[in-house]
């Protein structure tokens, strides 16, 4: 199979037919071997009932539906583990997204060699309250990842199917997908210029003040499990140990004065508890023993990974 086309579907009854069929139209006009996957993200439209009416005239239309609302990262999530194309691509089911630009982005792909494709919407339809929180979130992370990509969020992207099989998203992880990407080994990262098209249909599923909270917390998390998650005790042990060799030289220090004092009789010699440094040090150790501690769990709950991507699937077609 060439293409797989991965659509996220969360209230966009009215979207769906005409998406369906323009995906279907430059599939053919290219004669592509394809699938549309349409994950429903617990819809409450009636759009699980109009798929499953698309997919009597459309034998390439595959459906799975959740039980309830999970979010964008998880709908993507189990459409990456049902893909089987070729070239994984996802879009937004709102018509936001062109199908048009699928066969270039198939092109880049396969004779390009890229791992993954983003598209940049240079010229945006969207109200200042997404656009501007977009564009302050994509300068933070090109700066932390080191990817030069204008729009790292943009829903239209292209993947190898090897990428998709080898990464995970959770949470609000899908903002972030090229970064995930990278520090899973797939280096070779592109941009292409899309259109952006103004929405026809219904209202934004723009997440509003949540978005302004979870999103730096799921970059902060990336860029932590990237570096550490397989071995959680080089960071809490390398703080552990600096905070304890701190405390412990602080300490020595006031058991030498200490003893230089009554060696020479210091009549005028303050005690070791009515001095600051006595509760900074006892402090550092305190703190390097935990951070230590810390470090151990961390192992141990690494060796066991819990399955985060766990949803209730109602219907699958």
């Amino acid at each position: 199979m060439n293409i797989s086309v991965v659509v996220p579907v969360y209230d966009e009854v009215e979207s769906l037919p005409e998406l369906t069929s323009w995906i279907s139209r430059v599939m053919d006009a290219n004669s592509f071997l394809y699938e549309i996957i349409l994950v429903d993200d617990g819809s409450r439209d009636g759009s699980w009932q109009l798929i499953t009416e698309l997919r009597k005239n459309n034998p390439f239309i595959k459906g799975i539906k959740f039980r309830r609302n999970y979010g964008k990262s998880a709908a993507l999530n189990t459409g990456f583990e049902a893909a089987s194309g070729e070239v994984v691509i996802t879009m937004d089911a709102d018509l936001q997204d062109s199908p048009d630009e699928i066969p270039e982005l198939y092109r880049m792909i396969t004779q390009d060699r890229y791992d993954l494709v983003s598209g940049w919407k240079k010229n945006r339809h969207d109200p200042l309250s997404k656009t501007i929180p977009t564009k302050l979130y994509n300068s933070v992370t090109r700066s932390l990842s080191g990817i030069k990509l204008h729009d790292m969020n943009c829903g239209l992207k292209a993947y190898r199917n090897e990428v998709v099989k080898n990464i995970e998203v959770y949470g609000e992880m899908h903002r972030y997908i090229p970064v995930i990407a990278k520090w899973e080994g797939f280096n070779n990262i592109g941009e292409k210029v899309v259109q952006h098209q103004a929405r026809k249909f219904g209202v934004t599923k723009f997440g509003g003040l949540q978005r302004f909270i979870r999103g730096p917390l799921d970059l902060l998390s990336i860029m932590f499990v990237s570096k550490f998650g397989k071995r959680p005790m080089h960071l809490f042990g390398s703080l552990g140990a600096l905070s304890f060799l701190a405390g412990t030289i602080c300490a020595i220090w006031l058991i030498a004065e200490k003893l230089y004092a009554i060696a020479h009789n210091e009549r005028n010699y303050r005690e070791v508890t009515d001095k600051p440094l006595f509760y900074i040090a006892l402090t550092a150790i305190v703190l390097g023993s935990q951070l230590f501690l810390t470090g151990f769990i961390a192992e141990l709950v690494s060796r066991s990974t819990p399955e985060r991507n766990k949803y209730q699937v109602e219907d699958v077609i």
